[in-house]
């Protein structure tokens, strides 16, 4: 089978697609999934650079999210068949590939309303954005939460989240095109992170309070200013950070407010696992639907780990084995 394969950590260029031997001999409790579209994550980028906390053996084939059908199951396996659609968390052999083997517990329906593309956007973002807003934030319907760096796959499937659940959404984005996505994804305003007054409108349309929740995708950079934009008990959830900050503590304290955290290596499996039932509605009738921002080929990978940490993310990027 064709798959990217990594022999050392490094840069994007170590990205190699290779012809590997053929999966075979899965246990009892094991699937194997031909992938119909393989998700890219910037977790994938820093672990292929060595930089993450948590790395594998090498060599490797990178990728966590994926989607596809299933053909072929283990004996002792009986939540799903050959033949049904399905996406994937934890897989035991990278997605970035044609085929990928998991044990059962980590397979879930895909519905039929969903491509394999948007499946492939699903089990990484959707559950990354649920335990911020609901685990960690413990969002209650009528708050406010503002999702700084709302246009990347995580961001968008916050706001979705957070308009299904009854919460007033502000967004933020670095371009026009960006901004209007997100504001089509039920946001109620959306301003530009690199003005330098988008904190003033934030304060202006919270008459003074400020927000209840932020979800910060790149705390290194925003998060001493995201503190002063905290209403009293208010929340902050890092997603994503890249090195780095300096905060003034007081700013903690005047308004007991909290920072917090999701890693979604950390997670015990029975809390994704819980997850992923109540993402389970809102993906079939399409109330969460990922946005795919684009597809590419197994041969492009190295691009996408290029421009995948490049500003103006629109969505999920998808590979096509």
């Amino acid at each position: 089978m064709q798959a990217i394969r990594v022999a050392q950590f490094g840069g994007p260029e170590v990205l190699t697609l290779e012809a590997t031997d053929a999966l075979q001999g899965q246990s009892a409790t094991q699937v194997l999934v031909e992938i119909r579209a393989a998700g890219v994550n910037p977790v994938d980028t820093y672990i292929r650079a060595g930089t993450y906390g948590r790395l594998p053996q090498l060599p490797y084939t990178p990728g966590t999210d994926g989607a596809g059908i299933v053909v072929a199951v283990g004996e002792a396996v009986s939540r799903v068949q050959v033949g049904d659609r399905v996406y994937g968390g934890w897989p035991i052999t990278g997605t970035y590939a044609q085929f990928a083997l998991y044990e059962e517990a980590w397979v879930y329906p895909l519905p039929s309303n969903l491509s394999f593309e948007q499946g492939a956007g699903i089990f990484i973002p959707y559950s990354t954005a649920h335990r911020a807003l609901f685990e960690k934030a413990q969002a209650q319907a009528g708050e406010t939460v503002l999702i700084h760096g709302a246009t990347g796959a995580v961001g968008l499937a916050a706001v979705q989240l957070a308009r299904t659940a009854g919460l007033r959404v502000i967004g933020t984005g670095g371009t026009q095109a960006g901004r209007e996505l997100v504001q089509a994804q039920g946001a109620e305003l959306v301003l530009d992170h690199r003005s330098p007054d988008y904190r003033d409108h934030i304060l202006a349309a919270t008459e003074g309070r400020g927000v209840n929740i932020i979800l910060e995708m790149l705390a290194n950079v925003n998060l001493g200013h995201d503190l002063p934009l905290l209403a009293s008990g208010g929340r902050v959830v890092i997603i994503g950070s890249r090195g780095t900050v300096e905060i003034n503590p007081r700013n903690i304290m005047a308004k007991e407010s909290t920072i917090t955290a999701v890693n979604l290596f950390s997670t015990p499996p029975e809390r994704l696992h819980h997850i992923q039932v109540q993402l389970a509605s809102g993906l079939r009738d399409g109330t969460l639907s990922p946005v795919v921002a684009q597809a590419h080929s197994l041969a492009e990978a190295a691009m996408v780990h290029r421009q995948i940490l490049e500003p103006g993310a629109l969505g999920n990027q998808v590979l096509i084995p």
